[in-house]
């Protein structure tokens, strides 16, 4: 993405530069390009994303926010920040012999991704199979990935006609934002460049009219007085003066400002990124993963819902008490699974058994399930985004859920 933003103008020609004499001075100069988005001395020294990097750019049709999540296993929980958020999907994969093997096998990165980002409600997914350079553009290496990944994405829920593949390399900026001018390349493939594939994408219908909700994923000192939370306007409408509750605390704030990718603004809607600055709560009082609401129309706030599950890989199966972390958009907490209260067919969704004993690998099933302190959670038949889910154990995503109901409120 470093090099997309490269070649579309995106980046100075002096910045470039100091990145290409730092790189270099670390014997990384290959990773010139990546540095445009992993901007953390920790995330250089290591060569990895670890953090959610942001940038912005423009296609023929579009305006278009990058949200750059981390691919290592240590950060997924960051991974899921990023993607909770996205419309869209762009999955890079490593062509280099080897590497897109040990990504692909069980366990691997590649795996968990598509899974997560599925279960985040991503419908649309874009494939960039980068680094085919390395195989001299070798069309059967490119058919040997699409048709493995084909086989599993379809299983993971993606529709054929909403994932497209396309074949690059970030490092010589083939086939990036300009049709193919590589004679291996040419030979065999005639398709779109990348910048043409996210172009077009649909962008989904979004929830303007519907109370207000706003997920909280960043907290900060603003330049005057009050601070500013970040996050991404999932339902409604936020303008500039307007009072909101912020939750679960239920305290009552004021909106001071407004800002859209850097730039003020009066008011903005579901799907916007925003910087709010508020005033009237303490700044001590208000947590990553909060969200804030339309004051009448409030958020559930509660310590019990009920999920419907999907269970990918588990070690040992999930039995009545099972512990997890939730992760629900930017909101980490532990729980337990209280209740296993049905397992149902995969595919009708009839109940199979009542109250089973335990739940093992790819089981569907209809939980209730317990957290620490109370968190703000919706239905998803009222806000899908609000009403997702992920449990993980130890590292491991080990199931993807909807909230079917809340206990109690």
């Amino acid at each position: 993405m470093g090099r997309l933003l490269c070649e579309l103008g995106e980046v100075s020609q002096r910045t470039l530069h100091k990145y290409e004499q730092e790189s270099k001075k670390i014997g990384k100069q290959s990773f010139m390009y990546a540095w445009v988005l992993d901007e953390t001395g920790e995330e250089r020294v290591r060569g990895i994303t670890m953090d959610v990097g942001k940038a912005q750019f423009e296609t023929k049709t579009k305006k278009v926010i990058i949200l750059d999540a981390p691919g290592h296993a240590d950060f997924i929980p960051n991974m899921i920040t990023g993607a909770g958020q996205a419309d869209v999907a762009l999955l890079v994969v490593d062509a280099t012999r080897g590497e897109f093997e040990s990504g692909f096998e069980l366990g691997g990165q590649t795996r968990e991704h598509a899974l997560l980002v599925r279960s985040l409600g991503v419908n649309q997914l874009a494939v960039a199979v980068n680094k085919l350079d390395t195989t001299n553009w070798s069309q059967e290496r490119f058919n040997d990935i699409t048709n493995k990944l084909k086989v599993f994405l379809k299983q993971a829920g993606f529709k054929d006609s909403d994932v497209t593949f396309v074949p690059c390399s970030g490092l010589t900026g083939e086939n990036l934002v300009k049709p193919p001018a590589e004679a291996e390349l040419l030979k065999w493939y005639s398709g779109p460049c990348l910048l043409d594939v996210i172009d077009k994408f649909n962008v989904p219908q979004r929830p303007v009219s519907r109370p207000f909700r706003m997920s909280i994923n960043d907290i900060f000192k603003g330049t005057g007085s009050g601070f500013c939370v970040a996050g991404r306007i999932e339902n409604g409408v936020l303008n500039k003066g307007d009072k909101v509750l912020v939750c679960p605390s239920k305290e009552m704030a004021e909106v001071r400002s407004l800002s859209i990718n850097d730039l003020v603004s009066n008011v903005a809607f579901a799907g916007d990124q925003v910087s709010v600055t508020l005033s009237g709560v303490e700044m001590q009082n208000v947590a990553v993963g909060f969200i804030l609401s339309d004051p009448v129309q409030q958020v559930p706030v509660t310590t019990c819902f009920e999920a419907r599950l999907v269970v990918f890989n588990v070690k040992v199966p999930i039995t009545k008490g099972f512990p997890v972390l939730i992760h629900h958009q930017s909101l980490v907490e532990t729980a337990n699974i209280v209740k296993l209260k049905a397992l149902l067919n995969k595919s009708t969704g009839e109940v199979l058994k009542k109250k089973p004993r335990c739940l093992g690998n790819n089981s569907v099933a209809v939980v209730e399930i317990e957290v620490s302190r109370p968190i703000c959670i919706e239905r998803y038949k009222d806000v899908k985004e609000l009403g997702r889910i992920m449990l993980r154990v130890a590292g491991v995503t080990i199931a993807a859920g909807l909230v079917t109901d809340i206990c109690n409120i």
